[in-house]
This record gives C-alpha cells, sequence and structure tokens, in this order.
C-alpha cells in the first residue's frame, strides 16, 4: 500500500507526538495519572458449580506525585463507569473506548481473560490519561469505591 502512494506521489507524514511540559499537571490539571494498567486478575469462587463465581481486575495506577495504588473492580464496574460516562459526556463518546466483548461459555478460560485484562487496560489508561476524564467525580468514586 505505502508503495502504492509513493508511486502516485504521495509521501506519508510521520506524525511525532512530544509533550513539552515539564509539570504535567500545570497545562492539565485533570490528568493526575502517570500510568494506569490492568495487572492481572483473581477468580473469586462462588459455590462448586461456579454459580456466583466472577472475574475481579486488579488496576494499578500511578500518580506524577509518585504514589502507586491498585484497586480491585469487576468488569460490571468498568461497563457501568463506561455508561456513566458516555451519559455524562455525550459530546466526548467517541473518546470513551468499547470494552472488551463479554461471553458466557469462555469466562474462565485464561486466552479470553488474558484478552479482557487488555482491553480493560487500554480502557483505563484511555480515562485515567484524558484530562477530561481523570477530572470527573466519576472517575474519582470508581477508583475510590471498594464493594
Amino acid at each position: 500500500m505505502d508503495d502504492d502512494y509513493e508511486e502516485r506521489g504521495f509521501h506519508p507524514l510521520t506524525i511525532k507526538l512530544i509533550d513539552h511540559t515539564i509539570i504535567p499537571s500545570e497545562n492539565s490539571p485533570g490528568i493526575w495519572a502517570r500510568s494506569a494498567k490492568v495487572v492481572d486478575y483473581l477468580i473469586i469462587s462462588g459455590s462448586r458449580t461456579r454459580a456466583g463465581a466472577y472475574v475481579a481486575w486488579n488496576c494499578s495506577i500511578e500518580t506524577f506525585e509518585g504514589a502507586q495504588f491498585t484497586v480491585r473492580k469487576r468488569y460490571s464496574e468498568f461497563v457501568e463507569l463506561r455508561d456513566m460516562l458516555i451519559e455524562t459526556f455525550p459530546r466526548s463518546g467517541v473518546s470513551i473506548p468499547a470494552l472488551p466483548p463479554k461471553s458466557v461459555v469462555s469466562k474462565f478460560r485464561p486466552k479470553f481473560l488474558e484478552a479482557r485484562r487488555q482491553g480493560l487496560s487500554y480502557f483505563l489508561s484511555c480515562i485515567l490519561l484524558n484530562p477530561e476524564f481523570a477530572g470527573s467525580p466519576l472517575v474519582k468514586q470508581f477508583l475510590m469505591r471498594v464493594d
């Protein structure tokens, strides 16, 4: 494809993103997290037949001040946060990534769980590294609420 463009005289431009801030929070007070990711998961057992079993996702957040903390969230809590963000920021809906899909059949299989972990990690990063969302009380409540 690139060869096609060059043959027709089109040359792709290189896009370079550079952060010129010394202290990122100076220019974007809403941004307080340096990094956010879902690092692993824990399967919480229900009964012997796995009825009531669920997966808890361990989310690791590092702030610009150097503090680190971990919160444990269920998939349903991510869904709730996403729904509330879309409702609260209707014009920013395209900036809110989709969550990884559900699966009744594969929900405890390692391959499915790893794909879901990656998708949740991407979602969390996009939300916490976006100044509009990161400064929202919804996001702070999501991170501080312990069920």
